[in-house]
């Protein structure tokens, strides 16, 4: 491949795809194109995407020093662009590199070391919601909301036991403002979803609000069963349609 970026399209097609923030800048994540491991997330302006795209080698715009900067430069570690990409939303690029040398001043091939270790809790926590939708799957029509009953156990669990570490556990810690603030952002977040008729992404923010009004419900003490009961009333009322 050659040294400048296959592309389609101008340099101003491509940029005009892509949008800035107010301070003229956008994301870019460099994964090494081999081993497919993030090296780094930096950011751009147009004047250091045009420079990556014309030379082949990542150029990035220095926020604290507000300046230009030429990814190897001064080490000779530079990037060698694979590919570029960009997201959905136009507003983060994916640039693959063949990294000659550590991408991190600290002289490690990634920025990203530091690793955080994930609570035996925290674990548990997304471990029990996966199983749930597991065993969910599985059921037949009669049973197919068992996941619910099962959920809405573990809620109650962490709860009363307040694992340390568990998102659950932070979520009652925290109280019913920050139940309800979470609640409202995944009922945005679900609303989204549909307006932008991405089924997938409605899968997953419907599925997270469902959990958050589960916890809002134990908060309350409201079982499950009442909501249950009550849309069974409903549903054994006279209509009016």
């Amino acid at each position: 491949m050659s040294n400048k970026i296959d592309r389609v399209g101008s340099l101003e097609q491509i940029q005009g795809q892509i949008k800035f923030d107010e301070s003229g800048l956008v994301p870019a994540i460099i994964q090494d194109a081999v081993t497919k491991e993030v090296l780094m997330m930096a950011y751009m302006n147009r004047e250091s995407l045009k420079r990556s795209v014309e030379s082949g080698e990542t150029w990035f715009w220095s926020r604290s020093r507000q300046e230009l900067w030429h990814k190897g430069a001064t080490s000779s570690h530079t990037q060698q662009i694979v590919s570029l990409r960009y997201d959905c939303d136009g507003d983060t690029l994916l640039f693959q590199v063949k990294p000659k040398g550590p991408a991190c001043h600290t002289g490690n091939d990634t920025c990203f070391f530091n690793d955080v270790t994930l609570s035996a809790d925290q674990i548990a926590d997304s471990e029990a919601l996966n199983d749930s939708k597991l065993k969910a799957n599985n059921h037949n029509n009669d049973d197919r909301f068992a996941v619910l009953a099962e959920l809405e156990q573990i809620i109650a669990e962490r709860e009363k036991e307040r694992p340390e570490g568990a998102y659950t556990t932070y979520l009652f810690e925290k109280g019913v403002d920050k139940i309800l603030k979470k609640v409202g952002e995944e009922t945005a977040e679900t609303i989204i979803a549909a307006k932008n008729k991405d089924n997938a992404e409605l899968r997953l923010e419907v599925s997270d609000l469902i959990y958050h009004l589960l916890v809002l419900l134990e908060e309350r003490k409201l079982p499950l069963d009442e909501i249950l009961e009550e849309l069974g009333l409903r549903h054994e009322r006279p209509r009016r349609d």
